[in-house]
């Protein structure tokens, strides 16, 4: 089945962009996924394709008209009803690997791709949009935040990958930092790669790889380590703590 990417944009031609590349090009190419770019001023009624207008209250830049993405997303939905919609905002909810797991099990995404001061707030409260931000910075627009949701996305639908499991012990996953690499030569200026790695012992090495996951979780990305710690100090899913009397 082919993974279907719907992205409402001003710049349709910065679609597929560098998804028309490497793997995810190749998975392009095979149809795996497929990539529609669709123009929003095509749905703009005025003769200027107006999408945006003046901030209400006062403020500086322009807003994205709520009436012309709503025609987008509808025309969007109707093509695709089943495929969950996406807005890139920085207002949004952070993009984790749980996220794009939960896109990549489905028929595939629409993308709505924010721009200017951002999109009327009144557009999320009339249609079934899922507020979506990359990371805690402000960028030109929608569409590079796009690209990143669909090149996560893309990687893992299968058969993408070369090695099926190559992306089970990456940064993530496991809700941990990946631990690191190291390839020849075995001397580089002066730094060895770590005796363990080449002792050929498969237990010693996984031990090391455990460690240094965590090592550097903790130090790198305590927010991360946090939330580890505490999830795998919860008991399983419906489980419940008996009272002693």
């Amino acid at each position: 089945m082919t993974f279907a990417a719907q992205i409402l944009t001003l710049y349709p031609e910065m679609f597929p962009g560098p998804l028309g590349h490497s793997i995810a090009g190749r998975a392009l190419g095979e149809g795996k996924w497929s990539c529609d770019a669709i123009q929003i001023r095509d749905f703009a009624t005025d003769k200027h394709k107006s999408v945006d207008d003046t901030p209400s209250g006062g403020g500086a830049g322009m807003v994205m008209r709520a009436d012309v993405l709503a025609r987008a997303v509808d025309a969007a939905i109707e093509r695709q009803p089943d495929a969950p919609v996406l807005a890139m905002t920085p207002r949004g909810e952070p993009l984790t690997q749980a996220l794009v797991r939960e896109l990549v099990a489905g028929p595939g995404v629409t993308i709505l791709c924010g721009r200017f001061e951002g999109i009327d707030e009144r557009l999320f409260e009339g249609r079934p949009i899922r507020p979506v931000s990359i990371g805690d910075y402000v960028l030109s627009g929608g569409e590079a935040g796009a690209l990143v949701v669909l090149d996560a996305c893309i990687r893992l639908l299968p058969e993408v990958m070369g090695a099926p499991k190559s992306g089970d012990e990456e940064s993530f996953e496991n809700g941990l930092l990946e631990y690191p690499h190291y390839t020849r030569p075995n001397d580089w200026e002066g730094r060895t790669i770590p005796e363990v790695l080449r002792s050929g012992d498969h237990a010693k090495i996984a031990a090391w790889r455990k460690q240094k996951a965590d090592d550097d979780t903790r130090l790198r990305r305590p927010d991360l380590w946090e939330r580890h710690n505490g999830a795998r100090d919860r008991p399983a899913s419906g489980a419940r703590r008996e009272k002693k009397d």
